[in-house]
């Protein structure tokens, strides 16, 4: 009977909660014996890595600031997804972005007002992202090549890209690494500029943006005929084809959202935390963007849960390193490692059983009603 029987999708809360959860609780079990296997006290270390994060005012401005990043990488990811696409350029997009935002901010931060500069800025950054995923984007579509190719391929390019524009073109000087600081009344202020009771950190309002763009994604998805055009063309490509759907335009508008997403975390980095253009400011987050994406099953409100804890886990590690001098920012590294290999790759090790047994529950209580009625 148990061979015959066949799955039953998980209700939600199972779905988007117990999942994730376990494979989160996973991750820091196996970690803790990493951390013992040094030498050093896991449960102390939860407790510097917990503290670190969400028990300072400090500590929880930068976890919302590096949430902030990951909500819009993990949106870029979670759109290419429902398409059928795995877009892992995001970190390409996200510099492209960068420039975006460095070449208005560098030709108009001393002109146009902060208002007027903040649209065009996040105008910019989505475009510039949009179009370093147009190609890729169009290859798939009109010769086949896979976005996995390509993409990883254009994150090289743009990172050889930014190192030459930076360094000889729009760098403060001489061979710099970084661009000159923009005007200061031209650029977004921090929280703790604008109210009392916030700490000085990078933590500024371009969440609002992030959270409307989620906002913005589950809209588009699930109530327009675009996105019920990119869900049908990820679940089946000839069914598509079969109803009229254009599946190449379909393919090449999705990369193109999902660039333009990526490309909005330079908003929040460039443009209102740094305040200027660095060299390698993307600090790997577009590639963590796959991990929030992934445990947050797609949707946007899960990518918000999944970011953040993903943003706790960078700030928290921080604090992890400078309070236990014996866990090196590599083996920080590896913790945060093993819960995206734990959400990520070893999702169907607890997904599988727990479908299985949720669905020998549902036939066992299906039977019963029969046997009732």
């Amino acid at each position: 009977m148990s061979a015959k029987l066949k799955n039953t999708e998980l209700p939600w809360w199972m779905s988007v909660v117990l999942v994730p959860l376990t494979q989160l609780v996973l991750a820091l079990f196996v970690s803790s014996l990493v951390v013992l296997m040094v030498g050093e006290d896991p449960i102390k270390a939860l407790k510097v890595l917990i503290t670190g994060a969400v028990g300072t005012n400090e500590g929880l401005s930068y976890t919302l600031y590096y949430t902030t990043n990951l909500i819009f990488t993990g949106l870029a990811v979670a759109i290419a997804f429902h398409a059928g696409l795995f877009n892992i350029g995001g970190e390409g997009q996200a510099y492209l972005g960068g420039l975006g935002v460095a070449l208005v901010c560098l030709s108009f931060d001393s002109v146009l007002p902060l208002p007027i500069l903040f649209i065009l800025v996040i105008l910019s950054s989505a475009l510039f992202g949009a179009l370093w995923a147009f190609l890729p984007g169009f290859l798939q579509a009109q010769r086949g090549a896979h976005v996995v190719v390509t993409t990883i391929m254009f994150n090289y390019i743009a990172a050889a890209l930014m190192n030459y524009l930076i360094v000889y073109k729009i760098g403060s000087g001489q061979a710099s690494n970084e661009t000159r600081y923009f005007a200061e009344d031209a650029v977004m202020p921090k929280f703790y500029q604008l109210f009392d009771g916030f700490e000085n950190s990078l933590f500024n309002p371009t969440i609002f943006l992030a959270l409307f763009s989620a906002f913005a994604v589950w809209y588009l998805l699930w109530r327009t005929r675009l996105g019920y055009a990119i869900r049908v063309v990820g679940f089946n490509q000839k069914a598509a084809t079969y109803a009229g759907i254009p599946v190449k335009r379909i393919v090449v508008i999705t990369m193109m959202i999902s660039g333009a997403l990526a490309g909005l975390m330079a908003v929040n980095e460039v443009y209102s935390a740094q305040n200027r253009l660095i060299l390698s400011f993307t600090g790997g987050i577009g590639f963590i963007g796959i991990a929030v994406a992934l445990m947050g099953r797609n949707h946007p409100l899960g990518i918000i849960f999944a970011a953040f804890l993903f943003g706790a886990l960078l700030q928290g590690g921080t604090e992890l390193q400078f309070e236990m001098q014996n866990l090196s920012r590599e083996l920080i590294l590896v913790i945060q490692g093993l819960v995206i290999f734990f959400t990520a790759a070893l999702d169907q090790l607890l997904r599988g059983p727990l479908e299985r047994w949720y669905s020998y529950r549902v036939m066992l209580q299906n039977n019963k009603l029969m046997a009732e009625a």
